[in-house]
């Protein structure tokens, strides 16, 4: 394998695997509208064989961008995009809440033959522009796999809130709505993927509608698991694809001992979408000074994948 890197200054940064002759995916920076939340984002992102697998600007949610890093209740601010959840009231416009988050700096772009790494300086703002919080992120290409039709991706982001106050992490559902727990990692699947399988380590379910306001035995939404997979069938092309998210060990998501407990948010229906969520029930405080930390891989796989085969996978692969 041979992967390769080639950044556009300003815009863009782009992965490709030259065995494959695939670009894997771009690593956008550039800022956006106002009122999407601008923050960096990755799409489009493709399997080794070169399906899609990101949305981008979908018509129902003009912010979801692929593969990004959200917080959509932050301290009363939404570093998400669109419209903001109200208790009471449902989504509105407000626009004086919608924050962004900054590019500052490159530390580290680089690509050898088996590896490449995108490591990366952020701010955090809220509408007014002042500091909340200052970013390092790495994101790295690794486990390119020909032979089983795989590469990975480990997101790692570290934020150090600089305010003099605790920065506030919350979602929809620790502000009244139901199953909407969604902040953190947030992947949007392509149109083609809505309707997909949903598989953990424990079980195989539907994943929560819109609509729902229940969590049933066996459904994931709202669970906690080392990983979540989901099997989306493509438009255009025969055959499916298969994310695998994972929580990297270091991740406190248990609960125990004073950590702070993370939990799935997934849907397959009106969209395909998947966010280890950093406040879905309880929102997560992060006082003055602290750093939250987080890694997370993704496994980006062509095939429809059942459970022993994701288990066996993510056996073999280091951390």
């Amino acid at each position: 394998m041979t992967l390769s890197l080639t950044h556009v200054p300003g815009d863009r940064v782009t992965v490709a695997d030259g065995t494959a002759g695939t670009e894997l995916f771009s690593y956008v920076y550039r800022p956006e509208a106002d009122w999407e939340a601008p923050k960096p984002y990755l799409h489009p992102v493709r399997t080794l064989s070169g399906a899609l697998v990101t949305d981008y600007r979908p018509n129902d949610h003009r912010w979801h961008k692929g593969l990004q890093l959200t917080a959509s209740h932050l301290s009363g601010q939404n570093l998400w995009g669109g419209n903001t959840y109200v208790h009471g009231e449902g989504y509105l416009a407000l626009p004086d809440r919608v924050g962004s988050m900054a590019h500052v700096a490159f530390t580290e772009t680089a690509a050898e033959a088996d590896r490449a790494v995108i490591a990366e300086q952020l701010t955090w703002h809220p509408h007014g522009g002042e500091l909340w919080a200052e970013e390092e992120r790495r994101i790295e290409v690794r486990d390119v796999d020909p032979d089983t039709g795989s590469w990975s991706l480990t997101w790692t982001s570290a934020v150090t809130n600089r305010r003099t106050e605790p920065l506030r992490f919350g979602s929809p559902t620790t502000h009244g709505r139901p199953a909407a727990g969604y902040t953190g990692l947030f992947w949007r699947g392509p149109r083609a993927f809505r309707g997909g399988r949903v598989l953990t380590a424990e079980t195989d379910g539907p994943a929560e509608s819109a609509e729902s306001s229940v969590c049933p035995d066996g459904d994931p939404m709202g669970s906690q698991s080392p990983w979540l997979a989901y099997v989306g069938e493509h438009d255009g092309r025969d055959g499916h694809a298969t994310l695998v998210f994972e929580h990297a060990p270091s991740n406190d998501h248990s609960g125990e001992k004073g950590t702070h407990p993370a939990h799935w948010f997934v849907r397959t229906d009106p969209f395909a979408a998947v966010a280890p969520s950093w406040a879905f029930h309880e929102e997560l405080v992060l006082p003055p000074g602290e750093t939250l930390a987080r890694t997370y891989r993704v496994v980006v796989a062509d095939g429809a994948w059942d459970r022993a085969r994701v288990a066996a996978h993510l056996d073999g692969l280091a951390w």
